[in-house]
Formats: structure tokens, sequence, C-alpha cells
């Protein structure tokens, strides 16, 4: 009897050291989670001015001191070179790609390419004029004969990046939770008394601490603009993850 007390004794304090080890793997893993999401946090205010600034920016005047073009929307008109359907990105998708004839002022220089299925794509003909309007360096929009077409690269990633923040910010705290829950059975464990079941964190969780806030952002990028956007982003975000972790864990127990 008295031996087998002492075995049981041993293999609870195995599980204690075992829980405690768990605790502290945690804790350093929320640690790490915690700077990510600093820095993740920390590109949010730049790029929602960037934004800002794009949305308030206006036509160039040709009387203001050059210095200050890259602030408004500059329109450079320029012949095409060579207007044709090729392959882009690693997937090889379909662009109709269109090379400007030089000289042409940066960044009208570079190649870019437009929707294979838009109207430009039927419109734009070598020796052919186009309009490129330009923003800090990045090309914005092309027109012809009244038709435009707004390029992607835009200043519009704020939301992602509060999405991408919520990602981590949330998953910090899981690592938190679970450290304390670690720690918490290692005195049960420890000390002979009964030890709470864990809490399942199956795929479908884990998925949604992932999806969610990244569909919210997305969403909210295509209703609001800016400060709006990102307010926006984490206040449905709430809405959905706080009752959904709540049913998650009611689900857990009841089980």
């Amino acid at each position: 009897m008295a031996l087998d007390m002492t075995v049981r004794q041993a293999m609870a304090l195995g599980r204690a050291r075992d829980e405690r080890m768990r605790a502290v793997t945690w804790a350093a893993l929320g640690l790490i989670l915690l700077g990510l999401s600093a820095a993740a946090g920390s590109q949010i205010s730049g790029a929602i001015a960037d934004e800002e600034a794009f949305l308030a920016a206006r036509p160039c005047v040709e009387t203001e001191a050059p210095r200050r073009t890259e602030y408004c929307l500059r329109t450079i008109r320029a012949t095409v070179l060579s207007a044709q359907n090729a392959k882009s990105g690693p997937k090889g998708a379909s662009v109709f790609q269109v090379r400007l004839r030089a000289p042409v002022p940066a960044p009208a220089d570079q190649p870019f390419n437009l929707d294979s299925n838009g109207d430009l794509a039927y419109l734009i003909k070598p020796g052919e004029e186009v309009e490129v309007t330009t923003w800090r360096g990045v090309q914005v929009s092309v027109r012809q004969d009244g038709v435009a077409e707004t390029l992607p690269g835009l200043p519009d990633e704020a939301t992602m990046y509060v999405g991408l923040t919520l990602v981590v910010v949330w998953t910090t705290a899981l690592a938190f939770i679970t450290a304390f829950g670690s720690a918490r059975r290692a005195r049960c464990h420890a000390t002979g008394r009964p030890v709470t079941p864990r809490v399942g964190f199956g795929w479908a969780k884990a998925l949604s601490v992932f999806i969610v806030p990244l569909a919210v952002s997305f969403l909210s990028l295509t209703l609001w603009d800016a400060w709006t956007a990102a307010a926006m982003t984490v206040a449905i975000w709430a809405l959905i993850a706080f009752p959904a972790t709540y049913a998650a864990l009611r689900w857990d127990r009841d089980e």
C-alpha cells in the first residue's frame, strides 16, 4: 500500500514538473508573440498617415515647387511603346503589360500591368498616348479616352496591419492563458488536488483566431477609410471574438 502511494506521488510530481515546463514554454512564446504584436501594431499609424495623405492629395499645379510634387497627384502623358498580354507573379497570372516610350519620368518609366480583361486592354495600342497618374513614386492609375483603371499598390493596407495585430494579440492572450493553466495544473499535481480538464483547441478554433480578424479587416477596408476602418476592424472583431471564445469554452465544458 505504501509502495503504491509512493509510486502515485512520484508520478504526480513528474506530471507537475512537466506542467511547469509547459507553463514556462507557453509564457516564453507569449513574450515572443507580444513583441511581434508590438511590431505589427507600430506599423498601423504610419500606414494610416500614408492612406490619409493619399486620400487628401490633389492634382499637381504647374507652378508648384518640384520638391512638393511627390505630395500631389502628377499626371504624366506618354506614348505607348508596347502593349501585350503577359504572365506575372509566381502563379503566372494573365495581365496586360504596358511599356511607355522613353524618355518618361519615374515611376512611369517602369512597365505596369493592367487587367487582361479590362476595358483598357482592348483600347491601348502601341503608338497611342496614355495618361499615367502617380503619387509619391507610385503609379496610381492609367487613363485613355476617358477610360481609367486603378493600379495595385496604393496605400490602403492599414486595416490589414490591424487584422494582423489582432491575430497576434489574441494568440498572445491564448499563450498566457495556457501558461497560467499549466502552472495551475502543476500546483494541483504537486498538492494532490483534483486537476481541472484542459480545454481543447481544435482546428476550427485555431482557424477562427487567424481567419476572423483578417476577414473583418478586409471587410472594413472595402467600407471605410483610414482610422475609421481601423476602429471598425477592432469593434467588429471584438463583437465576434469574445462571444465565440466564450461559446467555445462553454461547449468544451458541456461535453
